[in-house]
């Protein structure tokens, strides 16, 4: 079997942590926290911000819906990467391995526009994706096949020339229905095993 053309990464719990309900459980602790998302929709907003809603916008306007919850609604703006950290640093070196043997590395990412931003201030290395395919960019997220759709055109890439990692099975559920390579992601450890099993990185270079 030929080896991948290029890679494609999920950012969310593959290279940098993403657990919201980590960060309120440690603010409210787990019994308010679970009180708190029981209420407000705080994740249903934020895949409004996904989809390119503007992030201020959306969660003032989930806090002027909730007041007796505004504070806390309000970290979701003010104290956001706090929820997105840290940094997986396997899962960085994985990704810098790759570019150094010269293989594509592309992002396939459900993030707002300004989230991104921000995260990208806090993890440069963000920005070396040959292509990043950002779902508030492009008013697409997965798991509908469009945003695969686009990364298939744009990168002149599809089937099994694409190896694909994302936690989430509903992901990669879409990008196995199109014949990419995926790799249900629950570790940079076995991550690494695949990408040494497709021939894309040595054992070393992938350690």
């Amino acid at each position: 079997m030929t080896r991948p053309e290029a890679v494609v990464f999920d950012i969310g719990n593959v290279l940098i942590e993403w657990n919201p309900e980590r960060f309120y459980d440690r603010e409210l602790g787990e019994p308010r926290r679970r009180a708190f998302f029981e209420v407000v929709a705080v994740h249903a907003m934020n895949d409004r911000v996904d989809l390119g809603s503007a992030w201020e916008d959306e969660v003032s306007a989930l806090a002027r819906e909730h007041p007796e919850w505004a504070s806390e609604i309000s970290h979701w703006h003010h104290r956001w990467i706090e929820m997105a950290s840290p940094e997986i640093p396997r899962s960085v070196r994985l990704l810098r391995a790759l570019r150094s043997k010269g293989v594509p590395v592309l992002a396939l990412s459900n993030f707002g526009v300004e989230t991104f931003a921000e995260a990208l201030r806090h993890y440069p290395f963000l920005a070396e994706f040959d292509r990043a395919f950002v779902s508030g960019h492009l008013r697409q997220a997965k798991p509908a096949p469009a945003i695969y759709e686009t990364l298939e055109r744009e990168s002149g890439l599809s089937g099994d020339a694409l190896l694909f990692t994302d936690d989430r099975a509903d992901n990669i559920a879409t990008a196995a229905a199109r014949g990419w390579r995926t790799h249900l992601f629950d570790g940079s450890d076995a991550f690494a095993d695949r990408l040494v099993d497709e021939g894309l990185l040595t054992a070393l270079e992938a350690a």
